[in-house]
């Protein structure tokens, strides 16, 4: 009996543990081949975002419903003319509850990184075959860690084997935004577009499962309470 009632409530507890993209801030790159454009007016191909400087990004997120259970972290970037070759070695990061720079620190870490894959090419429209700046998706690991509903930063930067970059592209479909950058360790400020003096919107995806709603729970313990009744007067008739 005992041991079915661990099974139930164990059940209970892990709905939602599925790890799925709680946030995607923008595609990285976009169109058949996958390609990220400089935006027209613009000439920024990528932010500086070497951790070892720390030149660091941010952008901002929120949570919503009953809170996130994180898991993982992918960001976006590029060494150039590391061709097919995924040269970046790790991930320093950190999640801001309120203001980017004076907010509080929630979660932070330092993690190695894996390949998620070669996404696109950050390019200009007068070199669209140009394959220079091979973007990939950088996928770090992280200690879970639970946010509750609220608005908040995520600051970044990689480290990489190459001389060149870790690079931070703009997401592809060249939206304006609120993204930040440190530079050398000074105070994080709007990261603009020297072409067009506009601000720009950075990609990244946080994965992890949803924090079930307190209602969905109660259901959920109510369920395995009436199996064990059930099971009692089995055992019982």
């Amino acid at each position: 009996m005992k041991k079915l009632l661990t099974l139930c409530l164990a059940a209970a507890a892990a709905t939602g543990s599925q790890a799925v993209v709680l946030f995607d801030n923008g595609a990285a790159a976009a169109g058949t081949p996958p390609l990220s454009v400089i935006r027209t007016g613009g000439t920024l191909l990528g932010a500086g975002a070497q951790a070892s400087i720390p030149n660091i990004v941010a952008d901002d997120f929120s949570v919503t419903g009953a809170g996130w259970n994180v898991e993982s972290l992918t960001f976006y970037g590029y060494q150039s003319f590391a061709g097919s070759a995924f040269t970046f070695t790790g991930a320093t990061w950190s999640v801001i509850s309120g203001d980017v720079n004076t907010g509080t620190v929630v979660a932070s870490g330092t993690a190695s990184v894996t390949n998620g894959g070669l996404v696109g090419y950050r390019v200009s429209s007068t070199t669209l075959t140009n394959t220079d700046r091979a973007i990939f998706a950088v996928q770090a690991d992280v200690a879970d860690f639970t946010l509750a509903p609220g608005n908040y930063w995520l600051r970044w930067g990689l480290t990489g084997s190459l001389a060149s970059g870790p690079w931070q592209p703009p997401t592809a479909d060249g939206a304006v935004g609120n993204a930040a950058q440190s530079l050398a360790n000074a105070a994080f400020a709007t990261l603009v577009d020297a072409g067009d003096g506009l601000g720009v919107e950075l990609p990244f995806t946080i994965q992890g499962s949803v924090v079930p709603e307190p209602a969905t729970y109660a259901m959920l313990l109510a369920g395995a309470a009436a199996v064990l009744t059930i099971t009692r007067r089995r055992q019982r008739s």
